[in-house]
């Protein structure tokens, strides 16, 4: 794992210069084709054949069959320093991942919101991360459905609008200045989407009836300490961390607001150019992927709370008390099951927040590689492959 810094700002990773197998040698390949054609074969023999194929159609279906045919020298993943990000903490920290991918140097970033993490991704920067769905989602509506594929789910559950305790009811927040961690991330478009349906106007720019101002987390807890927030919709282990050491109470649980009670909160994306010229690679992160969820949900309190401290101090700068980490899982269900069938709702949510626009979503997710691995059918909901 490559260290980065608790703020990295998007896109600044250093470039690397992505290496296929076997590119090198295409004059030799190409000197195969012409004998192969020449002496009249139907059928060539092994690799050489559909690397020879491919030539006679051209370089750049080729470059992707032969990308195919091994894995990528560099995987780039991002995350995030949160609990709701634990099977990428656990992933990266006890090494399910990089054990996957075998001689593919995994390398990772971090990041503090969705937004930021899918501008990397759309730069090239980063090849996959965990990411919440809404993000996901408005860059695929954006590229037209060209740039990512949701693999897998991650967690479910962990998102709360906590408040000053004076603050009990919507009516309440009339006036109030609430925070979100980033424009369009998914607590931002749960919390305008919240506030429009309790008949409250917002604006990207902060303006309406309650003012919501995209602020990174640890800036959130400072600004709420200080008596400069009334309220924040947090994701875990934050909504946890303003409720036990800022006095914040819980107004809305996010759950709640969900037909029982599951709503997804993290994914695993990946740039669909990567997908396709390194599907192997994908496969491999995606074993290291179903394996730390299955740690997470067999490993002992304890020892969960050891091994996440461990990984949030080295992905994010500090470790957290045990009563926070404690709380955030309370809230968190561990799951591979992106949880398809919310997906329409997230996009309309969207489309109410104003972060993105009504769009055909129906080839978001590709779960193959996935119900490989796991070796069980999770379900697309008529949104993609499986």
């Amino acid at each position: 794992m490559s260290r980065t810094p608790e703020k990295p700002a998007p896109g600044t990773q250093p470039g690397t210069t992505r290496i296929v197998a076997g590119e090198t040698g295409k004059p030799k390949r190409k000197r195969t084709l012409e004998i192969a054609l020449a002496a009249g074969l139907v059928l060539l023999i092994g690799a050489g054949a559909a690397v020879a194929s491919t030539l006679s159609r051209g370089p750049e279906t080729a470059s992707a069959a032969v990308a195919g045919t091994s894995p990528a020298a560099e995987l780039r993943l991002g995350y995030f320093g949160n609990i709701t990000h634990a099977p990428a903490l656990v992933g990266v920290n006890k090494g399910f991942i990089a054990k996957e991918l075998g001689q593919t140097k995994l390398t990772t970033q971090v990041f503090n919101a969705g937004p930021a993490a899918i501008e990397a991704l759309n730069a090239g920067a980063i090849d996959a991360t965990y990411i919440g769905p809404n993000p996901a989602i408005n860059s695929y509506v954006k590229s037209g459905g060209a740039s990512v594929s949701i693999i897998a789910g991650a967690a479910s559950g962990g998102a709360q609008l906590v408040v000053k305790p004076g603050i009990n009811s919507a009516a309440d927040l009339r006036g109030k200045t609430l925070a979100s961690p980033q424009l369009g991330g998914t607590q931002d478009v749960a919390l305008r989407a919240w506030l429009g349906k309790q008949g409250f106007k917002t604006s990207t720019d902060g303006g309406g009836d309650v003012a919501i101002n995209p602020t990174e987390n640890a800036q959130t807890l400072k600004l709420f300490q200080d008596g400069k927030l009334d309220g924040a919709w947090l994701p875990e282990p934050w909504a946890s961390r303003l409720v036990l050491q800022a006095g914040a109470k819980v107004l809305v649980d996010e759950k709640d607001l969900w037909d029982k009670g599951e709503f997804v909160t993290t994914v695993l994306i990946v740039n669909k150019k990567f997908a396709a010229e390194h599907p192997a690679t994908v496969q491999a992160l995606l074993k290291g992927h179903v394996e730390s969820v299955d740690w997470l949900n067999a490993a002992p309190a304890g020892e969960k709370a050891t091994v996440l401290n461990a990984a949030l101090k080295a992905a994010a700068g500090s470790a957290l008390p045990a009563d926070v980490i404690d709380r955030s899982l309370k809230n968190i269900v561990f799951t591979i099951d992106p949880l398809a069938g919310t997906y329409k709702k997230l996009l309309q949510d969207g489309v109410d927040a104003g972060t993105t626009k009504q769009a055909d979503i129906s080839g978001i997710f590709d779960l193959t590689a996935l119900n490989a691995v796991a070796g069980k059918k999770i379900s697309a909901q008529g949104l993609g492959k499986d």
